[in-house]
């Protein structure tokens, strides 16, 4: 029986979709060369579609999947991508069909063994999975950063849901099957005005949290806190987050 799905996220759907920071173009570049075939895709977690939606252009079709109906309900739409209400675990795919598995950001709030064995089914030989994670943010302005961290620390920090110490420690407890393929160093950063930031911010599953426990939205008093600081609320700040890679080649 697969572990219980819990929704962290149906709540700050919109948020996500609006919110959350783009990969890397050359992060799709890379995993585009690593595969032998460009058929087919499978990218799991897919969400609001981000990842699915950019890898399109170098494949002939992406399958993306989620468990929450609240995140696919504001998927972005593609002519090459067919979203699909399933579990990882389950994806209903064909065995030995798939040239790449992708999982951007979701890969921790699976059950690592059935989701693993998924992965096995329906890897092609020489096939590739990828998961990716970012980490905490910076604000390339230190006094910006400094009210930044200490409220992911202290103020949000008890709400994270436990699957997060798969993220803060960049999925190194995470036993992959597969051998491992050498990866390049990516990072995401973007230059976001104080609304945007915000409103990331407010796509955390830890804020949701939090807005249900005390009954009060914790990014205003942030907002609050930054105001003085970030006196032009259009003025953009660099963000910047590491990228963590996962890999592993299906033996041929």
């Amino acid at each position: 029986m697969n572990k219980p799905f819990t929704d962290h996220f149906a709540a700050v759907a919109t948020h996500y979709a609006d919110s959350r920071p783009t990969y890397p173009p050359d992060l799709f570049d890379w995993l585009a060369t690593q595969c032998p075939e460009h058929t087919l895709v499978w990218d799991c977690g897919t969400g609001s579609g981000q990842a699915a939606v950019a890898l399109a252009p170098y494949f002939d079709h992406v399958i993306a999947t989620d468990a929450s109906p609240a995140q696919l309900d504001h998927a972005q739409p593609h002519p090459k991508v067919q979203y699909r209400h399933v579990p990882a675990e389950d994806s209903g795919l064909d065995e030995q069909s798939v040239d790449l598995i992708t999982v951007a950001q979701a890969l921790h709030w699976f059950d690592f063994p059935k989701f693993f064995t998924e992965v096995l089914r329906v890897l092609k030989p020489g096939g590739l999975f990828a998961a990716w994670s970012y980490g905490r943010l910076d604000v390339a302005d230190a006094a910006v950063n400094a009210v930044i961290q200490a409220f992911y620390q202290t103020e949000i920090g008890p709400f994270w849901p436990p699957e997060r110490q798969h993220v803060e420690t960049s999925y190194r407890l995470i036993k992959c099957p597969l051998p491992p393929v050498p990866t390049p160093d990516f990072t995401m950063q973007r230059d976001w005005s104080r609304a945007q930031l915000l409103g990331y911010i407010r796509s955390w599953s830890a804020t949701n949290r939090f807005l249900e426990v005390k009954g009060y939205d914790p990014v205003v008093t942030l907002e609050q806190r930054l105001t003085p600081l970030w006196t032009d609320e259009d003025q953009p700040h660099r963000i910047i987050w590491p990228l963590t890679l996962l890999t592993g080649r299906k033996p041929d």
